[in-house]
């Protein structure tokens, strides 16, 4: 065991006592921006909330701005939600404060479905009739929230979860939502690259990774110190330390795989029900010949957009997101970003509900930059509200569902507890949470959510002063096989968002890390409960270490300081971030239904169900889309 002496040493050169977010905020400049960042606050007020969240040793510092005190699930949510978890309200509480509000329709969760489903509700029902959203962070957004830092006087964000968009078809469904919402793709122009050095390719997410691509590979692969191989798979082939049996199996892989089409003709024909009652796992090794262990060392990547490894998930995963159809899904020219990822989206969908939610103009610069006016979420009299701070923890309807007029909806507020009514509700939250909170739901629907496994998640955003670290070892995207995450990039952001028109090494970036928990060989549900145990139990300083020492050990060699070139840390844990489908979740399996069919099929008396996992994939766009399918069901079925 290392000598208490030797760690606090090494806990210096890593920068753990550097104080980064008093640090940021003392610097007279960043101060004075800092303060325009978070309101009419003298700077005095400021510096004691940064210092409050700073000491908080689970949420972390949360950065500076209107998502300051909301980076992913925080104590404070994770602590109201797991009253619901625990029974505590069960049995209705008799102290809950009825408000005397009656709703047209009450819209639990503020993510993008329930934002989605509120626009929908207002603008079909001519504003007519109101709607109320009830969001349990203190702003709106769910997982397509941001984080913003101040570096060295430059203003950065980075995406909480929901990263990018891509170009739809023109006249389709989406693209007209995107013109509702003021999204104007064509006005998204990209910062050019700065100085007189050779330019690296950069993306614009942190996952598009555009080559040249670095690949590292550590202690599990035998390399002490560890390695970096440019573009390892089309250029350093023989150097990438595997047996050489497992180079085989993926170089067939690769040339095989960049030939394969979709194996099958529909969604629900024989062929894809089949690979929906495989795992992915198994259709990797049945369609290109590659073994179980090549796969769980180096492909463990291939179900991230799942939350979950491919030996869990459904072979029908590898295809879920291709009718996703759009004009241009090519990362390498298709994919959008706002700096934040798609809370620029949410940002949108919120000024056109309620004009005033943000300041300035309906423009793509003064919505990404502007303030929130949380005064104008909740204002009576308005046709649609957004309460924050909000946990809805009992909905039931007022009599039989068949017969009901209406619809209690329960909720807490800090210690207060109230209740209101509803004419409908969108359950729009995850259904981790739906089957708990909706009281009276039958026995057919507990069943189907019972088949909604989440998986755990937490981004890592980490502010650095500059890159040229990377720029060194002659790439602007890595990834890697052991640690935190596996993969980041440099990224370029939108114009309209920043000052700083041009990025080079020398320009200061955050680097995001998508951080899942797989357990290869443990079923779901295991590796769901054993990663959310991780990521619930881990405070935010080991977290912190952990990823200084990763950053020194893969760059240190390259010139990466910890002390010097980390600037602000922040960490957004999300406890069930991923639906991940297991075999048979897409087109049922035994005869049976699939589990998402029976929630999406009609309302339960007067509440529908949206949200992006009945899906099956986790995109904005089917958040979108399963929003306005509870919405009509609403205004068709119910409240006609």
């Amino acid at each position: 065991m290392p000598h208490l002496g030797d760690k606090v040493r090494y806990d210096a050169v890593l920068g753990m006592g550097s104080r980064i977010t008093r640090r940021d905020f003392l610097n007279s400049t960043l101060l004075a921006a800092g303060s325009v960042l978070a309101g009419p606050k003298a700077p005095r007020d400021l510096l004691a909330q940064a210092s409050l969240w700073a000491e908080d040793d689970w949420t972390g510092y949360g950065g500076v701005g209107d998502y300051r005190r909301s980076n992913g699930n925080t104590a404070e949510v994770v602590n109201s939600a797991h009253k619901i978890r625990d029974h505590v309200f069960d049995k209705y509480p008799a102290e809950a404060t009825d408000t005397g509000e009656v709703f047209d329709c009450v819209v639990v969760g503020g993510g993008i479905s329930g934002l989605a489903a509120a626009l929908f509700f207002t603008r079909e029902s001519g504003a007519k009739l109101s709607c109320l959203v009830l969001e349990n962070h203190a702003i709106f957004g769910g997982e397509a929230k941001r984080n913003d830092f101040i570096v060295d006087g430059q203003r950065l964000m980075a995406p909480q979860g929901s990263d990018h968009f891509q170009i739809p078809y023109p006249y389709s469904f989406i693209a007209r939502f995107y013109e509702l919402i003021g999204v104007r793709i064509r006005e998204f122009k990209y910062q050019t690259w700065a100085g007189t050095e050779p330019e690296i390719p950069l993306g614009r997410t942190f996952e598009q990774m555009p080559a040249p691509e670095g690949v590292y590979f550590g202690a599990r692969f035998g390399q002490r110190p560890g390695l970096w191989l440019v573009d390892p798979w089309e250029k350093n082939l023989e150097r990438i330390p595997i047996p050489a049996a497992m180079r085989a199996e993926m170089l067939a892989y690769l040339e095989r795989s960049s030939r394969a089409s979709v194996p099958f003709d529909y969604p629900g024909d024989e062929k894809s029900r089949y690979l929906d009652s495989i795992t992915l796992e198994q259709h990797l090794m049945e369609a290109y010949g590659l073994s179980r262990e090549t796969i769980r060392t180096l492909m463990m990547g291939e179900g991230g957009g799942f939350g979950a490894g491919p030996d869990v998930l459904s072979g029908y995963c590898a295809y879920a997101f291709d009718a996703l159809h759009s004009l241009d899904d090519s990362p390498e020219t298709g994919w959008q970003a706002f700096p934040g990822g798609n809370c620029g989206i949410a940002r949108h969908i919120v000024k056109t509900l309620i004009p005033e939610s943000i300041a300035g103009s309906k423009t793509l610069e003064a919505v990404c930059r502007n303030r929130v006016n949380f005064a104008a979420l909740d204002r009576p009299g308005q046709p649609a509200r957004i309460r924050l701070g909000a946990t809805a923890v009992r909905v039931e309807h007022d009599a039989d569902p068949a017969r009901s007029s209406g619809v209690r909806v329960t909720y807490t507020q800090g210690d207060k507890v109230y209740h209101l009514k509803a004419r409908s509700v969108v359950m729009a939250g995850g259904g981790w949470t739906a089957q708990l909170v909706v009281r009276d739901l039958p026995a057919r629907h507990r069943d189907a959510y019972a088949e909604f496994h989440r998986m755990p998640c937490m981004l890592a955003n980490v502010a650095v002063r500059n890159w040229r670290f990377v720029y060194k070892l002659g790439f602007a995207s890595a990834s890697w096989y052991e640690g935190l995450g596996s993969f980041t990039s440099v990224r370029k952001v939108p114009v309209f968002s920043t000052d700083a028109k041009t990025i080079g090494p020398d320009s200061p970036t955050v680097l995001t890390f998508k951080i899942l928990y797989l357990y290869p060989g443990l079923s779901l549900h295991e590796q769901g409960s054993r990663g959310r145990t991780e990521l619930l139990s881990t405070s935010f300083r080991d977290y912190e270490r952990r990823i200084r020492e990763q950053l020194t050990e893969m760059f240190a060699r390259s010139g990466f300081d910890a002390r010097r070139d980390i600037a602000g840390v922040i960490l957004n844990r999300w406890g069930h971030a991923y639906l991940s489908p297991q075999p048979g979740f897409f087109f049922g399996k035994d005869g049976k239904p699939a589990p998402r069919e029976i929630l999406r099929g009609a309302p339960f008396g007067r509440i529908s169900f949206a949200n992006t996992d009945l899906s099956g994939a986790m995109d904005h766009k089917t958040a979108v889309l399963e929003a306005h399918r509870a919405v009509r069901q609403l205004l068709d079925q119910v409240l006609a």
